[in-house]
C-alpha cells in the first residue's frame, strides 16, 4: 500500500495538545488560551510555569506553595558540581544535558504513575536547571559556583547566581519576561523529541535530557547565538545593506529571520523588541540593536512579499547581551525556560499514553548477495 512521504513530518498532526496554540496568520500565541501579550504584562515565569503544567491560574495559595516549593529546590548537590568539574571545556548545552540526566540518578523519577512523584520532579527541574546553567557558565573559569538566594525571586537569583552581584530590578523584569516568552510553542522539535521519549515512561529527567539535545541544535535553540555572531559580523549600520543583499542573493539564510508558522511577525519578536526599547532607554543603548534595526528594514525591503520577519531568536540575544552573558549561554538560558513546556507536554502525554512508533518507507535494495570479502 502506497504512502505519503513527508520530510521531517511537516504538517503531520502528531498530538493533540490544549497547552498552546499559533495563529500563524495573525501573530497570535496564546497559553492555555490566554494572549502571551497579556502574560509578559501580567504574569510571572513562574507563575506562567504552573499555569502551564496544571492547565490554570493558579489561587494565591496555590501559588505561593508553588513558589515557594520551587524557591526551596534550586540547590544541587555537591556531587553534580564535581560532576560539572570534571566535565572538558564545551559548549554550556552538552553540560547541562549531561547534568540533567545525571539529576535523575539523584532523585526519584521512575514510576511516571505517581502523580505527587511527577509533581516533585516538575519542581526540581523548573528550579534546578538554573542553578546549573550559572554553576557552568563560573566553574569553566575556574570560579567557585555561587550557591542560590531563597530571598531572591527566580529571575534575581539566576542573574545573581551568574555574578554574585544584585541584579539591576529592570534586568529582573525584562528577563522573567524574556523567560515567559520562551517557556512554550506548541509542537516544535525539541517538544516532540521529549515527548517521543516520554512515549516510552521514561523518567521526566530522562524527557527534558532528550529534549535539551534537540533544542542544542542550530536551525532550533541554537539560532539566537547565530544571530548575535551574524549582527557582530555585520559590526556597523552602513554595512547592512550589502550585507544583507549578499545574503539574499546566494540564497543563503538570514539568521533569525522566518518561521514555519508565522507569516507576520513573530509576537515575541515584537515584544522583545520592545523589552530591548526599554533596557536601553534606561541603560544605555548597544550597537547591535542599532544593526538589527537596520538589518529588520533592509530585509523587509529586499523580501517584500515573501512573509519573512523577525523571530524570537533575533532580538533575544540582544537582551541577553546586553545583560553581560557569554553567547553560548544564550540557548541554555532558552532550555531554562523552555522546560515549563516539556514538562507541561510530558505530563500530557502520560494522561492517554501511546507510544510513538511512526512508519517509514523503504527506499534501499532487496535480494542482494552477500559477497565473500576476497571478492569485493
Amino acid at each position: 500500500m502506497p504512502h505519503d512521504f513527508m520530510p521531517g513530518l511537516a504538517g503531520i498532526p502528531a498530538a493533540k495538545s490544549a497547552i498552546s496554540d499559533v495563529d500563524g496568520e495573525k501573530g497570535i500565541l496564546e497559553y492555555r488560551g490566554i494572549r502571551i501579550e497579556e502574560l509578559c504584562a501580567r504574569s510571572s515565569f513562574l507563575e506562567t510555569t504552573y499555569l502551564l503544567l496544571f492547565g490554570k491560574l493558579p489561587t494565591q495559595p496555590e501559588l505561593n506553595r508553588w513558589v515557594t516549593d520551587v524557591t526551596h529546590h534550586r540547590r544541587i548537590k555537591f556531587r553534580l558540581v564535581d560532576l560539572m568539574k570534571c566535565l572538558p571545556d564545551g559548549h554550556p548545552m552538552d553540560a547541562l544535558q549531561a547534568a540533567v540526566a545525571a539529576l535523575g540518578m539523584f532523585y526519584p523519577g521512575r514510576n511516571v504513575s505517581d502523580p505527587e512523584n511527577n509533581y516533585w520532579s516538575a519542581v526540581r527541574l523548573v528550579a534546578k536547571m538554573p542553578t546549573l546553567v550559572a554553576a557552568w557558565a563560573r566553574l569553566r573559569r575556574g570560579d567557585d559556583y555561587i550557591p542560590p538566594r531563597d530571598d531572591l525571586a527566580f529571575a534575581d537569583n539566576f542573574l545573581y547566581m551568574l555574578t554574585e552581584a544584585p541584579p539591576h530590578p529592570l534586568w529582573s523584569e525584562i528577563f522573567d519576561d524574556c523567560l515567559i516568552l520562551h517557556a512554550e510553542h506548541t509542537m516544535n522539535a525539541s517538544t516532540f523529541t521529549g515527548m517521543v521519549t516520554a512515549s516510552t515512561l521514561a523518567d521526566p529527567y530522562t524527557v527534558v535530557a532528550s529534549a535539551i539535545g534537540a533544542l542544542k541544535g542550530p536551525l532550533h535553540g541554537g539560532a539566537n547565538e547565530e544571530v548575535v555572531q551574524m549582527l557582530r559580523d555585520i559590526g556597523a549600520v552602513d554595512r547592512v545593506r550589502p550585507f544583507v543583499k549578499a545574503r539574499i542573493g546566494a540564497k543563503q539564510k538570514l539568521m533569525g529571520f522566518g518561521h514555519r508558522v508565522y507569516k507576520v511577525k513573530d509576537p515575541r519578536a515584537t515584544i522583545l523588541q520592545a523589552l530591548c526599547i526599554r533596557l536601553f532607554h534606561e541603560c544605555g543603548g548597544s550597537p547591535l540593536y542599532d544593526v538589527a534595526l537596520r538589518v529588520e528594514e533592509v530585509a523587509d525591503e529586499l523580501l517584500h512579499g515573501k512573509a519573512v520577519h523577525p523571530n524570537v531568536d533575533f532580538y533575544s540575544g540582544i537582551v541577553y547581551d546586553k545583560m553581560g552573558m557569554d553567547v553560548d549561554l544564550f540557548t541554555p538560558v532558552f532550555a531554562m525556560a523552555r522546560v515549563s513546556g516539556w514538562l507541561a507536554h510530558w505530563l500530557e502525554q502520560l494522561r492517554e499514553n501511546k507510544l510513538f512508533r511512526p512508519d517509514q518507507i523503504y527506499a534501499g535494495e532487496h535480494d542482494r548477495p552477500y559477497v565473500p570479502i576476497d571478492r569485493r
